[in-house]
């Protein structure tokens, strides 16, 4: 029999200015496998496809005097992100392109591929939810379900029984659902002193419970938003911003696909930070 992943421990990042999209996919992968700034460089590839594309969609039957194509006087090909602002939220094709790096796809939640899930949610192994600018993870790691919301100290974990109720409730509320399915890492090839971020910890289940009753947090799938855009307001993410910037400034159509992070093939490292 297979033992626990990552040794039994729980992965968790904790809200950093508006980087629950990082945050999201980190705690999908169990791991700091992305930083802001893999992100950005895969959101600015993603917008130079996209200009190219309506580029090549235009060219022939859209071009006015001069040559110019008549796409460039509209919005689409301004030199404006599509896919991340420069507070660090990110679009869902970032998140999808992230995870395509490692063998995952995203699939919308009431799309008709994902209908047995509607039926049966504790079929699959993760779910990515979004409202508002904010993006956290439901997954199930060694068998059981957490809430994995950047916005709580701890991961909290999730009833089996509680799971589509739960789900229900976020569809109630307006929240985007999508599913991830694929074969996840089940160890955590980056050592802490490798890892692109350092938002995140290790607690095993019995400090998460431990943490998240000390704390006496309870799910507000409305209030939670509220309380980001609070504590964005009062962090300085001045360097953030320039930070992002300068990488979709610097990025180009050389950028590789993957993320500088250890390839797959490595060797895990089992020494996790508690």
């Amino acid at each position: 029999m297979d033992g626990a992943s990552n040794g039994g421990m729980l992965y968790h990042e904790v809200q950093e200015s508006k980087l629950c999209a990082v945050h999201c996919v980190n705690t999908v992968l169990q791991g700091p496998f992305f930083s802001e700034f893999d992100l950005a460089a895969l959101a600015s590839d993603l917008d130079l496809r996209e200009r190219q594309m309506m580029l090549e969609g235009t060219d022939g039957g859209g071009r006015g005097e001069g040559g110019v194509s008549a796409a460039t006087d509209g919005d689409f090909l301004t030199q404006d992100s599509h896919n991340v602002s420069l507070d660090g939220d990110f679009s869902i094709q970032v998140l999808e392109k992230a995870l395509q790096v490692w063998d995952l796809q995203v699939i919308p939640l009431n799309s008709p591929a994902a209908e047995p899930a509607q039926f049966d949610p504790e079929s699959e192994n993760a779910f990515i939810c979004h409202l508002q600018d904010h993006w956290f993870c439901i997954r199930k790691v060694n068998g059981e379900w957490y809430n994995f919301d950047s916005l709580y100290a701890a991961p909290q974990q999730l009833s089996r029984f509680y799971l589509s109720a739960y789900l229900d409730s976020l569809k109630g509320f307006g929240w985007s659902i999508f599913i991830v399915r694929g074969n996840f890492p089940r160890e955590c090839p980056i050592s802490s002193a490798e890892a692109p971020s350092s938002y995140g910890q290790w607690f095993s289940p019995e400090d998460a419970e431990r943490i998240s009753k000390s704390r006496n947090e309870t799910w507000d799938p409305v209030g939670r938003i509220d309380q980001t855009d609070q504590m964005v307001s009062q962090i300085e993410d001045a360097d953030l911003k320039a930070a992002i910037a300068a990488s979709l400034m610097d990025a180009g159509p050389s950028k590789p696909d993957a993320p500088s992070v250890s390839s797959k093939d490595e060797s895990p490292n089992n020494e996790q930070k508690k």
